[in-house]
């Protein structure tokens, strides 16, 4: 477990944010949230693939308005995206949202931003500084020459101050950019700067192909170095791909059991079995558990069991036949295409053996 840097707890409805809490994780619907039905659809699609904070955009009155609607048949807390219109915030809080992602210093007048906090504060939802790198101002590219970690920082401060001169510290900050590396360089010097939980993203990652790839490379970074409190994968696309991606980076880093783990070993001369084809239907049908169990799927008989040591049941492949096993231990010899059955078999015995020694 990665040693993580102490935060102030903050609270969005039932989950707690940064003080050594579980790192969560958040994603955004991509529907209109004036069409309740697919919206709480999508929101309890977003939970059963492992979300645990999901955020709606509220573009106009309409949406702030029916957010309640919404609000009702959600299982879990819903995040209202507020730019601008310090009327959204407001509604949105009367609609019982549990948290507001708003800058202060991009909705108007000193007095429209402590009528939101005052809102904010009574109600007892945080907020979500939100800065990212498209979206700075002039005078800061100007000061440091485009767009950099101290700019981006520099920029969250200053929203940071009118809420802490407003006497409202229940906060959360992401700093966000699409290139990796000035991502860490702003949420690394941000952290040595504030004690507020840090919300990790790369912001228009792109799609799956290529989004995956920065999203894990940048949050992963950071949580390995103990940076963040929660995280938001964002992939363009179906937003479960998200959360998905998000858990498993989560799972790859110790920070959190989230369903099956698969183990497949890269082909090579000695492979005499489809791996490929194999490793694919396994995976594929692992998809349908939720229980954290690790399998591995090996190309070959001669070092398979052993390498798998740690996997709780495995598979490797010998000509025309495999070995089932646990823990390295070798259970029985299978004709090659009863390969994946015999190792579902014997994972459904394991887990009935969980669930049996639980029960007692």
């Amino acid at each position: 477990m990665y040693e993580r840097k102490k935060t102030r707890q903050i609270h969005i409805g039932k989950i707690a944010i940064g003080g050594g809490a579980p790192v969560s994780v958040q994603s955004m619907t991509n529907t209109k949230t004036t069409d309740t039905e697919a919206t709480v659809k999508q929101i309890r699609e977003l939970t059963a693939a492992g979300c645990d904070i999901v955020r709606l955009a509220v573009p106009d009155m309409d949406a702030a308005k029916n957010l309640g609607n919404i609000i009702r048949q959600s299982p879990v807390p819903l995040v209202a995206d507020i730019h601008f219109d310090y009327h959204l915030a407001l509604e949105a809080v009367r609609q019982g949202i549990s948290a507001l992602r708003l800058n202060p210093g991009n909705i108007g007048s000193h007095d429209k931003v402590r009528e939101v906090v005052h809102a904010a504060k009574d109600a007892g939802i945080p907020l979500r500084i939100g800065v990212n790198a498209g979206s700075l101002d002039k005078k800061l590219l100007e000061k440091y020459g485009g767009v950099t970690a101290e700019a981006l920082v520099e920029s969250a401060l200053e929203h940071v101050r009118i809420l802490e001169d407003l006497d409202f510290y229940d906060m959360k900050i992401s700093l966000k950019a699409h290139d990796v590396p000035l991502t860490l360089a702003a949420y690394r010097l941000m952290s040595e700067r504030v004690d507020y939980p840090l919300h990790l993203g790369i912001t228009e990652a792109g799609t799956p192909g290529t989004g995956i790839i920065k999203s894990s490379v940048g949050i992963g970074a950071l949580l390995a170095e103990g940076i963040g409190d929660t995280i938001r994968v964002s992939l363009t696309g179906d937003p479960t791909v998200e959360v998905r991606v998000a858990n498993e980076i989560l799972k790859s880093l110790g920070l959190k059991e989230y369903g099956p783990t698969l183990v497949a070993c890269p082909t090579c001369g000695r492979t005499c079995i489809n791996l490929p084809a194999i490793a694919a239907r396994v995976e594929e049908k692992l998809k349908g558990l939720a229980e954290p169990i690790e399998v591995a799927v090996m190309g070959c008989v001669v070092n398979g069991p052993g390498e798998a040591r740690g996997a709780d049941v495995g598979i490797a492949g010998g000509k025309g036949e495999g070995l089932v096993f646990r823990k390295g231990e070798i259970i029985r010899k299978v004709p090659e295409e009863a390969l994946v059955e015999e190792l579902f078999r014997e994972i459904d015995a394991i887990l009935e053996e969980r669930k049996n020694n639980e029960s007692k």
